[in-house]
């Protein structure tokens, strides 16, 4: 149960959900339900990938959250030739004749891992440690990541040549997987408006990384009834083909489903997105909100689900 001060509390996430929103929105026209899904993985603890052609705005919207989120933030260019020793930092021979660690851009608040998929395996896993573990190793040392910290990363989906896909379990370290599509007309015909003129925007500084930690304790103390839990933990199930869980759909249409992982997500998602709206316990609808962005790039469905144009988007609305 919550107490009184968790009470108020929830109420002052909501109302610094929306003042962050608004702040957002001065910049980045339209894209509601993506800001909404990276404010609720970065309230949640978790990482982000935002998968979208070129020019939506998907650098502009990181960098403007960390602007308002008065977080340090880093931009790493993702390329061919990028070593792990470029991302996490490296040991250097100094005057004194004594090996001292630089650190890497690795080292903020917010990571902004641009085109992730344009570089090889090795660089990709150098974030693995980071995702999972807050902390990297470097000659033998442990050196631990400021707190708060969030990898954002943009996929392009449309240029395949020259890229290297993300290994599964990197994959499944970023709790949503969300789409960026295009912008309506009305919305496009603002963004032009206010980006070819010489109109300069200023930025509030809405919330600081003590808040934001605060506010991570806070989402991990709401309070989940059973059914919900257990509507989480039986919707990921049903994912996973060959198991009692699974419907008939998914056993003809999926190699793999989603692990463990998945069913944390969900309910932490849940109990932001819950918070973030204004009530103080999620309920079902408040997993299947999020349930679409977690469990994307968590189904790998077969080569007759291909075959047949059946997206994993189609099999998720499926199951809810």
């Amino acid at each position: 149960m919550l107490y009184a001060n968790d009470i108020v509390a929830v109420d002052a996430l909501h109302q610094t959900f929306k003042d962050i929103k608004n702040e957002i929105g001065k910049v980045v026209i339209g894209q509601d339900d993506v800001v909404k899904s990276v404010l609720i993985s970065i309230f949640s603890n978790g990482h982000c990938l935002l998968v979208g052609v070129p020019g939506l705005a998907k650098t502009l919207l990181v960098q403007t959250i960390a602007n308002v989120l008065e977080l340090n933030f880093n931009r790493i260019q993702f390329t061919p030739d990028l070593m792990p020793g470029d991302i996490i930092g490296s040991e250097i021979l100094g005057e004194d004749r004594n090996f001292k660690f630089i650190k890497g851009p690795v080292f903020s608040n917010i990571i902004l891992a641009d085109e992730i998929n344009r570089t090889p395996p090795k660089t990709q896993a150098a974030l693995l440690e980071a995702m999972q573990e807050k902390s990297i190793t470097a000659a033998g040392h442990k050196h631990i990541l400021p707190k708060p910290f969030f990898v954002l990363a943009t996929q392009n989906p449309i240029e395949q040549e020259g890229t290297y896909p993300l290994p599964e379990a990197q994959l499944d370290r970023f709790m949503f997987n969300v789409l960026l599509n295009y912008p309506t007309f009305a919305e496009e015909l603002t963004i032009v408006k206010n980006t070819t003129g010489n109109t300069e925007v200023n930025l509030r500084k809405i919330i600081n990384a003590e808040q934001i930690q605060y506010f991570q304790k806070l989402i991990r103390n709401i309070p989940v009834t059973d059914n919900v839990l257990e509507y989480a933990v039986r919707l990921t199930g049903k994912t996973r083909p060959g198991t009692e869980l699974a419907t008939p759909e998914i056993n003809q249409y999926v190699n793999w489903g989603a692990g463990p992982r998945a069913s944390q997500f969900l309910v932490l998602g849940a109990k932001c997105h819950a918070a973030v709206s204004g009530k103080y316990a999620p309920d079902i609808e408040d997993v299947q909100a999020v349930a679409e962005a977690i469990l994307r790039h968590r189904i790998v469905r077969n080569y007759r689900a291909e075959a047949e144009g059946l997206s994993v988007e189609k099999l998720i609305r499926n199951l809810l």
